[in-house]
């Protein structure tokens, strides 16, 4: 082991022992002051948003109340017929609205389900009655259930359908001095207003919202986790807290939290606070008990946001200024004149034993490593200029025998390798795949007088016409290619039940009325053989040379079929 490798080693073992050790006391540190401080500021934001929110309901629920002893609408109630009470009652209701926030008020009366509703536009000045509230109508359940549980006050976050409207709606029940319950009134603020002022209050890191006393969210920034007309729904239906946060474990805790406070004895102002992940961030969760208003307010705090580790760096940094500095000059001097370039050059002189030209980016400090840097790649890109050079050749000259292995020479069709091995890949594909494919094989008849009477000069100008002929007449996809002698054969791919033979009689049309105009007539005989699955190239090729053995036995000069138990005749 070099001097040097002994000394980065040391000043590595330096680094990392004094920089564990500043980073274990930071993570401890930071971490102890972020929860202490981040529950203090949970406890002061959940009282702070339940303030806000009290503020903003107990003058209205008061007032509900207030108009719930009216003895002109307690009167009417018990009454409903007499227009004259009617009057006096709605006389009374009209200026209570104009006492209400929203400058709205609802009252539905027990004995004869009608529903009264006027709103700040005073739209429905002398015609409050709007609808009758039916008991077997799911948007109307909700007044029939708070007659059953016969609680005096309570809130609701509920879509009025048949007013077109969605309120946190304030319900107070309106009993007769025996006790009966013979109406409901209340008023009804603007839902997104309301959330605008109390819940999106656009402070980064915090989330607020309020659920009622079996956790389900009345008021939440997202309106899609809200759970509308929780009253009448079952337990298990409803969109409670624990939907907000991610782990199982965490789902029970917030849980638990809201169980706790709802414990008989729970002091008013006592704050429940843990840690919970919603979307896969650590958030700081604080739960209160509104016991006034039967609500839980829930505050999420994400003190990653809120308070970062990042401000707490400087006390990291202190530990390790000192030593870091010092080990810092002389690493980089050590590192920027011998370390890095050496190293570099190790890194290009093993990507070029590998045969990789691509070198990484060499420093030339003004020495011996410098120099030997340069030199090396100057070299390595003489080595890769006449690499790539020699490849291209060895590439270019690869393809042409290739082509020139699977090209009949006089005709530039396919020969009989190229076609056997388009064959074997037709085959290999019908067993991947539901495709059909057939196999035209045709002859030139009596091509042998034509060689005999004309010279095989001739003969060899007939097979290329022939072969031009025969790619004119078929598909562009589909393959052509000279078998030997006279004999072509045609892969059609894909191929109908009768599309091989239109083919054929197009090919054998073609050549006929071609071959007039050249002044050496000629016909063809054509055998077609629709390859069926499983078959092999041995069978293909007897069965298409039977089929052209028929067309010959046939007179020449037309096209014949093969046909087998599986094969459709066309």
């Amino acid at each position: 082991m070099s001097l040097k490798t002994r000394f980065l080693t040391l000043m590595a073992l330096l680094i990392l022992v004094a920089g564990s050790a500043s980073w274990l006391a930071y993570q401890s540190l930071s971490e102890s002051i972020i929860e202490s401080w981040g529950r203090q500021v949970t406890e002061i934001q959940v009282r702070y948003d339940s303030a806000r929110l009290l503020s903003s309901l107990e003058r209205e629920i008061a007032l509900a109340r207030q108009l719930a002893r009216a003895p002109s609408l307690l009167a009417w109630a018990n009454t409903p017929e007499d227009e004259a009470l009617q009057a006096k009652a709605l006389s009374e209701l009209e200026n209570f609205r104009s006492g209400f926030g929203d400058k709205s008020y609802f009252v539905a009366l027990t004995k004869n389900n009608h529903y009264y509703f006027n709103n700040a536009q005073n739209e429905y000045a002398d015609n409050q009655f709007r609808y009758v509230l039916k008991a077997d109508s799911p948007d109307d359940a909700w007044f029939f259930q708070l007659v059953e549980e016969g609680r005096d006050f309570h809130l609701n976050v509920n879509p009025d359908v048949n007013l077109g409207v969605t309120k946190l709606w304030i319900d107070v029940l309106v009993r007769s001095e025996e006790g009966e319950i013979v109406a409901m009134v209340g008023t009804g603020l603007n839902l997104d207003r309301f959330l605008q002022d109390i819940v999106d209050i656009g402070q980064k890191g915090i989330t607020t919202l309020f659920a009622d006393y079996n956790g389900a969210i009345q008021l939440y920034r997202d309106r899609n986790y809200i759970d509308f007309g929780s009253i009448i729904k079952p337990e298990g239906q409803k969109k409670t807290v624990d939907l907000l946060v991610d782990d199982q474990q965490d789902k029970q805790q917030i849980l638990g939290m809201l169980a706790l406070l709802k414990k008989q004895g729970a002091a008013p102002g006592v704050v429940e606070s843990g840690f919970v992940t919603v979307n896969g961030k650590k958030h700081l969760a604080g739960v209160a008990y509104l016991s006034s208003i039967g609500w839980f307010e829930v505050t999420l705090l994400d003190l990653s946001v809120l308070v970062p580790k990042s401000y707490f760096w400087p006390l990291g940094l202190v530990f390790l200024v000192a030593l870091l500095t010092t080990l810092a000059i002389f690493h980089w001097i050590l590192q920027s004149r011998v370390l890095k370039p050496v190293t570099c050059l190790e890194e290009a002189v093993h990507r070029v034993r590998e045969g990789r030209y691509d070198l990484p980016y060499l420093p030339k400090p003004d020495n011996e490593i410098g120099r030997l840097a340069d030199h090396f790649e100057k070299m390595t890109d003489r080595v890769r200029r006449h690499t790539e050079e020699l490849e291209g050749r060895v590439a270019q000259r690869t393809e042409q025998l290739h082509l020139q292995a699977r090209t009949d020479s006089l005709t530039s069709l396919k020969n009989r390798r190229g076609l056997d091995e388009s064959m074997h890949e037709l085959i290999a594909r019908a067993e991947r795949e539901p495709i059909s494919f057939a196999l035209l094989w045709l002859d030139v008849d009596h091509f042998k007088a034509i060689n005999d009477d004309f010279g095989h000069q001739t003969g060899d100008d007939v097979l290329n016409r022939v072969a031009l002929w025969l790619r004119a007449a078929v598909r562009p996809y589909e393959q052509v290619g000279r078998w030997g002698g006279d004999e072509f054969v045609v892969l059609m791919s894909p191929c109908e039940d009768g599309s091989a033979e239109a083919t054929a009689e197009r090919i054998r049309e073609t050549i006929a009325r071609e071959s007039k105009h050249t002044g050496t007539p000629l016909t063809v005989s054509i055998g077609i053989y629709y390859a069926k699955p499983g078959e092999g190239i041995d069978t293909l090729l007897h069965n298409a040379d039977q089929a052209l053995y028929r067309a010959k036995a046939q007179g020449r000069n037309c096209v014949a079929q093969l046909l087998t138990d599986n094969v459709n005749p066309s």
